[in-house]
């Protein structure tokens, strides 16, 4: 049974924020786009530069893929042939859709972001029933196939009872298919618990976009079909690159999709980042999320994300002219504090709301 779900009040926060990132004011929109630390800023222009002289290798580029590879699968709690690379959400999804056979039964959840459904939708051979959020392990627990999940919601935060839902799947013997993006980060993580999941990495793990990451387990390897096999997905990469025969690799690699370079030498010094942190310095955005609702006479949630009803964007426009960058969803304004958001940030969206 998994346990990280539990919701506690995190530690305090440490004044300031993150050494590893340049200052950000009033930044407060992590849920749509991480800002990049210092090193992986540093790393992606070093190496553009190498590029512009004709230094770069396409070849020494295959270490720094499986060097995030390795990063993500510790961070995740799996082995590194369980970890695929690609660049989207949904690619992952719509391979998981494909592989499904004719009349499956998809269990999703009602207002999930839309990489999660659609792919499913897109089949027309499948039915897929969406549920709200609080009914998801009951739909499961009443029969299907699959159930498709973000972990953490992109619009609001709002947290899976994933427990309850991996129970009922259990059950009724339904695969699992958990997106992460809105989790790892700040959520300690186990993708060992689901069949599949997924993860883009340019939200909480503060890494370009067009990294992400697959986990699959080894006994669903061979349900899935390798829908966009090219020749990073061969068992010898390089050895690929033409036809008529190839030989796909025999783990989770079989999913890969081709690298953007750039991306992934970036991805590398983020997710470095990512590994030397303690439970504590994870939490420290949501220790101010927590401060923030305390001020706003809310209950402490334990998550990085605060979404007040805001349908006709008074909010967002408020806060937007006291300095803050956050995000309007779902008639929603949403507010993300992470690593380089600081006591300065809690007060300045604390006085707008106030106001």
């Amino acid at each position: 049974m998994i346990t990280h779900l539990d919701v506690e009040t995190p530690t305090a926060p440490t004044p300031g924020g993150h050494p590893a990132f340049a200052p950000a004011p009033g930044y407060l929109n992590a849920a749509t786009l991480g800002l990049p630390p210092r090193a992986t800023a540093d790393a992606v222009r070093v190496e553009v530069e190498a590029w512009q002289r004709g230094e770069a290798c396409a070849v020494a580029y295959d270490a720094v893929v499986n060097r995030a590879r390795a990063l993500y699968a510790a961070l995740v709690g799996v082995p590194s042939s369980w970890v695929a690379t690609g660049s989207q959400v949904s690619v992952t999804a719509g391979v998981l859709a494909a592989s499904l056979p004719a009349g499956s039964r998809v269990v999703c959840v009602d207002g999930d972001f839309s990489s999660m459904v659609y792919p499913f939708l897109v089949q027309r051979s499948l039915h897929v029933r969406q549920v709200p959020l609080e009914e998801l392990a009951d739909a499961v627990a009443e029969g299907c196939d699959v159930v498709a999940f973000s972990l953490a919601q992109s619009a609001d935060g709002r947290l899976v009872d994933a427990d309850a839902v991996l129970d009922a799947a259990r059950q009724v013997g339904a695969l699992t298919f958990c997106d992460l993006t809105q989790a790892v980060g700040w959520l300690a993580v186990d993708a060992a618990d689901f069949d599949v999941s997924v993860c883009s990495a340019y939200k909480w793990l503060c890494s370009p976009r067009g990294s992400a990451f697959t986990t699959v387990r080894p006994e669903v390897l061979e349900r899935l079909t390798p829908l966009n096999a090219g020749w990073y997905a061969g068992e010898s990469v390089w050895g690929s690159c033409y036809g008529p025969q190839m030989r796909l690799a025999n783990d989770a690699r079989r999913f890969d999709v081709s690298p953007a370079w750039l991306s992934w030498v970036g991805t590398v010094p983020s997710l470095e980042l990512f590994a030397s942190l303690t439970p504590d310095q994870l939490g420290h955005g949501a220790a101010l999320a927590d401060r923030l609702r305390t001020r706003l006479d809310l209950a402490p949630q334990g998550r990085p994300v605060l979404s007040l009803p805001d349908a006709d964007g008074v909010l967002a426009r408020r806060l937007g002219e006291a300095g803050c960058t956050v995000a309007g969803r779902a008639g929603l304004v949403r507010i993300a504090f992470h690593l380089w958001n600081d006591e300065a940030d809690l007060q300045q969206v604390g006085d707008a709301l106030s106001r």
